[in-house]
C-alpha cells in the first residue's frame, strides 16, 4: 500500500487525526482566524467540522495545507533543538575541562610562583646578612 503513494506526506493520515492535531496545537479561536470557515467560528465541534470538510474541497484542502505546514514547523524544531542540545551538552562538557584544570595548576606551583619565592628568599637572606 505504501508503493502506491510513496511521496504522499498525507498518506495514512485521517482527516479526523488531522483535525484533532491542530486543535490541540492551535485551539478553535486561532484555527478559525487562520482558516475563515463558519464550522470553525460559531460553536466548533469534531463533529460538525469534519462533516463540512469531507463535503468541501477547498475547505479541506486549506486544512491540510496548515497540518502540513505544521509537519514542517515540528520536524525544523526538533531539528534544531536537537542541534542546541548538543552544543549545551558540549559546552557544559568545556566547562567541566575548564573547571578541572585551574585546580590542577592550583594543586601544582608554576614556575613563575617558585621563581618569586627563591627571589622572596634570596631577598631576606640579604636582608639578613645586613647589619642596621
Amino acid at each position: 500500500m505504501s508503493d502506491e503513494q510513496p511521496k504522499n506526506p498525507l498518506h495514512g493520515v485521517t482527516l479526523k487525526v488531522i483535525l484533532e492535531e491542530l486543535v490541540e496545537r492551535h485551539g478553535w479561536p486561532e484555527l478559525a482566524d487562520r482558516i475563515k470557515i463558519r464550522c470553525f467560528q460559531n460553536d466548533p465541534s469534531f463533529a460538525s467540522s469534519l462533516k463540512f470538510l469531507r463535503k468541501t474541497d477547498w475547505a479541506r484542502g486549506r486544512v491540510e495545507e496548515l497540518y502540513l505546514a505544521d509537519q514542517r514547523l515540528v520536524a525544523r524544531n526538533r531539528k534544531r533543538n536537537k542541534r542546541r542540545a548538543g552544543m549545551r551538552a558540549y559546552r557544559a562538557q568545556q566547562e567541566a575541562q575548564e573547571a578541572q584544570e585551574p585546580q590542577e595548576q592550583a594543586d601544582s606551583p608554576s614556575p613563575d610562583d617558585a621563581q618569586e619565592a627563591q627571589e622572596a628568599q634570596e631577598s631576606r637572606d640579604s636582608d639578613a646578612g645586613e647589619p642596621n
